[in-house]
């Protein structure tokens, strides 16, 4: 007897429906086709413990199974559900007159119990997009495929349960489908909030415009100084997620099974990888290939701590992907596309010692030294970073006051109202949603400068040496400074404000 019941394949962040056709016939053997891995292939015998030890077993016939479309290669354990309840139904062991009617993914334990499987959101997307009727799946990935509207979610703890549902012998009630609220003021976290730094005020308005702008960021200074513990402190200020933008982030944590709490992502993720990644885990890759930290980080912040003691070539690897927000990973037969669209914040030491060229540091490095350790850092790569700033050390007076800086939520109050300006101006241009996403085409339209601006802005460039790059940087941040302001034009006071967080364009640097 031929049965079809439907799983789901995911490629990229995306879900294709799989078709997996069971014919069961006179004879004898297992064939298994349609370009599944190993992991698919061992499932033949987590399924036969599986259903001997649920009072089910397969049928000794000749069992052909076909996972169309056959030129997409199918992974993971995600299949064995699919596969079982194929086999049972083939081979009338069970009714399901309605089989059509659902997806079914989960992975099998030996005692029938259901695994959490990876991709969940989007294969919920797909069903509801395809016209299935309910998803069924294992109950530790319930919620997370439950904010699909439109969708009815059974979550099954094992194969038995399965069965019975489809035999009508039990009722599963399908997950009540959340809705989606924003991440509110009181959700951030207190042990990372603004008004535990001492100081540097300077270097907290930079922070406040590159949330506000969502523009790329580096902090030099010497040890101790506070980079990494400012850099921590950006995901408080950074605005709440709207609701494509957290459907957008699920999927690609989902589809790497990093899915908090099984549900929705409401806060911006914060990635850290440590300086010893590779250019594949940063950027994705693999033989079949996975997103990497750049889009892990995807609508939240990819900090990159002692950005020189990264590999080069690891870092060189990210240009394309800042330009375009999205990067592109090709294979022989196919390519998996990828969305990034982060904010870069990286800190880094001046010199190999940490301490600028001065003479009353605990230990110095010469101006050759200093040099010697930037070039570490490529020009392109720091052409695509729109802050640059200084971190001093704070001095003891300010370390010893007993009183607390402006808290993380005033601050955030602000990013919030510029990002709404730039939500307005953006909302007739698709996918871009805040000023560092602007286009040259687009600066021109929305960066109109004033005589004394552009001749301030003229000066720069002649007198810093600067790159067009560079000089698109400058009017973007400029923009954001204006919003934050809520002033609808680009003043000189904006210009000349931005091109001061351009450090490593200055003279004595490179």
């Amino acid at each position: 007897m031929l049965t079809k019941i439907y799983g789901s394949a995911v490629f990229g962040i995306e879900a294709i429906t799989v078709v997996v056709e069971v014919n069961v016939d006179k004879g004898i053997g297992y064939h298994l086709v349609g370009l599944p891995d190993n992991a698919i292939k061992e499932s033949q015998y987590r399924i036969a413990a599986a259903l001997n030890n649920n009072g089910f077993k397969i049928p000794g016939k000749r069992i052909t199974i076909n996972m169309a479309p056959a030129n997409l290669r199918k992974e993971g354990s995600a299949y064995d559900l699919t596969l079982s309840i194929g086999i049972l139904a083939a081979s009338k062991q069970i009714d399901g007159p309605n089989l059509e009617d659902f997806i079914i993914m989960g992975e099998l334990s030996l005692d029938g119990s259901l695994q959490p499987i990876k991709g969940t959101l989007p294969i919920a997307l797909k069903a509801k997009e395809e016209g299935f009727k309910g998803f069924i799946l294992p109950k530790a990935n319930a919620e997370e495929a439950a904010v699909v509207n439109g969708l009815n979610v059974y979550p099954m703890e094992n194969i038995a349960q399965v069965i019975d549902f489809f035999n009508g012998k039990g009722e599963v009630e399908p997950v009540e489908v959340k809705n989606f609220s924003a991440q509110d003021e009181g959700s951030i976290l207190n042990d990372f909030d603004f008004s535990d730094v001492k100081g540097q005020e300077t270097v907290k308005r930079c922070m406040e415009i590159a949330a506000a702008g969502g523009h790329n960021l580096i902090l030099i200074g010497p040890p101790g100084a506070g980079k990494t513990m400012l850099a921590k402190r950006l995901p408080s200020i950074l605005p709440p997620m709207t609701l494509d933008e957290a459907l957008e982030t699920t999927k690609i944590h989902s589809v790497v099974g990093k899915t908090k709490d099984h549900g929705l992502m409401r806060q911006r993720p914060f990635r850290n990888p440590h300086h010893t990644i590779s250019s594949a885990a940063l950027v994705g890759g693999g033989s079949y290939p996975q997103p990497g930290e750049i889009s892990l980080s995807h609508n939240g912040v990819l900090f990159l701590d002692e950005l020189p003691e990264f590999e080069r070539r690891v870092l060189e690897v990210m240009r394309q992907p800042m330009e375009d927000r999205e990067v592109t990973i090709a294979r022989t037969r196919f390519a998996v596309t990828y969305p990034c669209s982060f904010m870069l914040v990286a800190s880094m030491n001046p010199s190999p010692s940490g301490y600028f060229n001065d003479p009353n540091a605990p230990m110095t490095s010469s101006h050759a030294e200093m040099k010697r350790y930037l070039n570490k850092i490529s020009g392109p790569l720091l052409d695509r970073i729109d802050i640059h700033i200084e971190v001093s050390s704070v001095p003891f007076d300010k370390l010893s006051e007993k009183r607390k800086g402006e808290s993380s939520l005033l601050i955030r109050r602000r990013v919030v109202e510029a990002r709404q300006l730039q939500t307005q101006r953006f909302s007739k241009i698709e996918h871009i949603h805040y000023n560092a996403q602007m286009s040259t085409k687009m600066i021109r339209k929305f960066c109109n400068l004033n005589p004394d601006s552009l001749s301030l802005l003229k000066h720069a460039m002649e007198r810093l040496n600067l790159s067009a790059r560079a000089y698109d940087r400058i009017l973007k941040v400029a923009r954001t400074i204006a919003d934050l302001q809520n002033n609808e034009n680009v003043l000189s006071e904006h210009i000349s404000e931005a091109i001061q967080y351009r450090s490593l364009d200055r003279e004595g640097w490179f």
